[in-house]
């Protein structure tokens, strides 16, 4: 009988694009997938460092696999891994934990999964993860996340990435342009381009820092790659989108009009503080790029609140920022305290229940600027792809410019792409279809 392993991710489509990859060499060593919520010999907790939320649920996550199978082999890898192997290790239930480049080999550090009395670890200090491993994930039959690019060498007093994955290193073009010709050989539509800091694609292994290839090299070099219908750009950081990328986007035959730019901070105070690399000013100008040449485009905004010294009048100069901007929803992250951080060791520090509540705002800000980017395309058509779920009696997908739209379930629109008119907005916030009217496939 073969063993069977199951995998649980936290965190980011990086985390998702790799867990996906070392799935497939348990595949390819004999073992069989299944669901986390299966009967599994094995465990696998790809774990995430960026919330205190994602700390915490580590332990829940075990408990569910011990609950489903008490002797099954527990193994932790990823950024939390890497940062507090020891910590881990000592959670109850727990047998391996791999760091930032043991994980790739995680099979190597197996035996007959027979449960150990104490946590094994295995992490190498962090300045030995320099090179490149590239993955990519398949989720469904519509999207694959695919990894061009791990580490950052920026030094933000909030981040503990560098800390967790290392310096900035990129894989090869000629590899990026496999990978993508392999997803789309599977049939699948979309692509999304993943990595820590995407933008600074082109940095070799062993801490090369010239750039044999730029991002934009990458964007040109994949919009040439037959049967990709999508390619989407996951998050990139503002100092590094340029504009000859946004003109590239802007004619492409596969790029979509949908950026997501992380923000943080809408005052300047406060982004001298977590050492980012651009002023609010820079921040204006990208969105005033990108909507001049694609008016249609959705651009998502990512933003910290709470960060020690940031007052009343900080939050409010970054509220009315972000109101008065044309950006389309926001992923708000309520800062939360990273050992071995610069901003650990910051005065200023802001009370949980002022954090929450400045989240919450931020949060009813994001519908209000969503409800609006949706009314603004209400009456054009665009290029629908729709996903493989039965929800609710609905299937659901993307316009190409990230408006969520939902239909009456009907398994034959599962991953095609149809030119649809988007006239209403349901009681839901998502935009109503119904497939008689409107649908043409492309």
């Amino acid at each position: 009988m073969k063993k069977k392993v199951a995998f649980y991710t936290l965190g980011c489509k990086l985390n998702f694009s790799e867990t996906s990859t070392i799935a497939r060499g348990f595949q390819e060593d004999g073992f069989d997938r299944v669901e986390f919520s299966e009967h599994a010999d094995m465990y696998v907790v790809n774990t995430c460092s960026v919330t205190e939320n994602a700390d915490k649920r580590f332990k829940t996550i075990v408990k569910q696999a011990q609950k489903i199978n008490p002797e099954a082999f527990v193994a932790a890898i990823g950024c939390y891994a890497q940062l507090k192997p020891e910590e881990l290790a000592a959670v109850d239930g727990v047998d391996l934990v791999l760091g930032a480049t043991e994980k790739f080999k995680i099979t190597d550090y197996i035996n007959d999964l027979t449960k150990n009395d104490f946590g094994e670890v295995h992490s190498c200090e962090i300045e030995e993860a320099d090179f490149y491993v590239g993955s990519y994930a398949i989720g469904d039959r519509t999207r694959a996340f695919l990894k061009v690019q791990d580490g950052c060498d920026y030094k933000c007093t909030y981040c503990t990435i560098p800390l967790a994955r290392g310096i900035s290193r990129s894989d090869t073009l000629q590899n990026v342009l496999n990978n993508a010709a392999e997803i789309s050989a599977k049939g699948i539509k979309e692509i999304v381009l993943t990595g820590v800091n995407i933008g600074d694609y082109g940095k070799g292994e062993f801490g090369n820092k010239t750039h044999e290839h730029t991002f934009l090299d990458l964007v040109k070099a994949l919009d040439r790659v037959e049967g990709i219908h999508r390619l989407r750009i996951s998050s990139i950081e503002p100092n590094l989108l340029k504009n000859e990328t946004i003109d590239f986007v802007s004619q492409s035959n596969s790029f979509v009009p949908h950026f997501h730019i992380p923000l943080q901070s809408g005052s300047d105070d406060i982004l001298k503080l977590m050492r980012r690399r651009y002023m609010s000013s820079l921040y204006i100008d990208r969105v005033n790029k990108i909507k001049e040449t694609m008016p249609h485009a959705c651009i998502g905004v990512d933003v910290i609140v709470g960060f020690p010294g940031e007052t009343d009048e900080h939050f409010l100069e970054t509220y009315h920022f972000l109101n008065e901007l044309d950006i389309s929803y926001l992923h708000v992250f309520t800062y939360s305290e990273r050992d071995n951080t610069a901003a650990a060791e910051m005065g200023g520090v802001v009370s949980k229940q002022v954090r929450n509540k400045r989240s919450k705002m931020l949060r009813g800000l994001s519908v209000k600027k969503r409800r609006a980017f949706y009314e603004g395309q209400l009456g054009k058509t665009h290029q629908v792809l729709f996903e493989g779920e039965n929800k609710e009696g609905y299937i659901h997908g993307f316009t190409s410019n990230y408006v969520k739209v939902k239909s009456p379930w009907n398994p034959a629109l599962v991953n095609t792409l149809h030119e649809v008119s988007l006239t209403e907005i349901d009681e839901d916030g998502l935009v109503r279809l119904e497939f008689e009217k409107s649908f043409t496939e492309v």
